[in-house]
């Protein structure tokens, strides 16, 4: 799900970015102090007593989400932020699944190999790299064309899955490589130096929240992004379509997710089906509670 503002943030980009861009160091200092407000914000959401879901902080929200609708909006109120040399964007955005448990839909969130099926056709390829306990590593690529440009990206990320108890859980996703890919399905395809090329994508970073209540699973989606800043002639016309593509974009998402968990489910009925990690979530709640310290997933 961390590639869910991808797809629309290319299109949009390209338009107004006609020569390359490089990333700063003074815009990876500005967005790593932002991810660690992030960071912060989960751990408050995650202690004890916690607003751990940001459906429930409106009940007008949590009504909607409740009766089937997908809800998403920007998660600050300067959306995107413009930090020194960049762009950084930042959306949540909220669904229920009925019936379902945070068992199965953990499966799906961590069914790297399948991220090519599930969130089509902007993902042409993912698989899992590695696994070590509830911590995956694994790479996706992503395509997109818009403008009459073919353009790719190719990341390796890292994500940390916590368990609070047998109800709730986290996951914490973040890239460790970007690189676009220029001229894609083209005889001359090659990829660009990390923190070079258009500068349409530089990092990612997200955070996704479940609860188990009311029959299902409430599922919510935080998405980060950081990418090259958009010149001052264009950003009256081009910041308010960044938003509008931005959220449609991460509703996709969550239907795209909420698509695959319901279909993994129809398929695995017997409790014997459940083969990875997320299939003993009560055993390392329970395990994870005896403990003085928890692994927050934050690094």
């Amino acid at each position: 799900m961390i590639a869910v503002l991808i797809p629309v943030l290319i299109p949009v980009l390209i338009p107004v970015s006609g020569h390359a861009a490089t990333l700063r160091s003074e815009t990876v200092q500005a967005w790593d102090a932002y991810v660690q407000t992030v960071n912060e914000n989960l751990r408050e959401r995650a202690r004890p007593g916690g607003s751990f879901l940001w459906t429930f902080e409106d009940p007008e929200r949590a009504a909607r989400v409740r009766d089937g609708e997908l809800v998403a909006g920007p998660a600050s109120e300067q959306n995107p932020r413009k930090v020194p040399g960049g762009l950084i964007h930042h959306w949540i955005g909220a669904a229920f699944l009925p019936g379902l448990s945070i068992d199965r839909t953990l499966e799906v969130t961590r069914d790297y190999d399948r991220y090519k099926e599930f969130y089509s056709p902007f993902v042409v390829d993912s698989k899992l790299v590695g696994r070590d306990g509830l911590e995956d590593r694994f790479s996706m690529q992503i395509m997109n064309k818009a403008f009459f440009v073919k353009s790719a990206l190719d990341a390796d990320y890292l994500t940390d899955t916590v368990v609070l108890d047998s109800r709730r859980a986290y996951s914490v996703s973040r890239t460790t490589r970007v690189q676009e890919i220029e001229e894609y399905g083209h005889p001359g395809e090659h990829k660009v130096a990390e923190g070079k090329g258009g500068g349409y994508i530089w990092k990612l970073h997200s955070v996704v929240r479940m609860e188990q209540r009311d029959g299902g699973v409430y599922i919510e989606l935080e998405a980060v992004v950081l990418s090259r800043d958009i010149p001052v002639a264009f950003r009256f016309v081009v910041e308010p379509t960044v938003r509008k593509v931005s959220r449609n974009s991460l509703l996709t998402s969550l239907q795209q997710t909420r698509q695959a968990v319901r279909g993994h489910s129809a398929v695995a009925m017997k409790p014997a089906a459940v083969s990875t990690d997320a299939g003993q979530i009560g055993t390392l709640a329970s395990s994870f509670s005896n403990k003085r310290s928890v692994n927050t997933g934050l690094r």
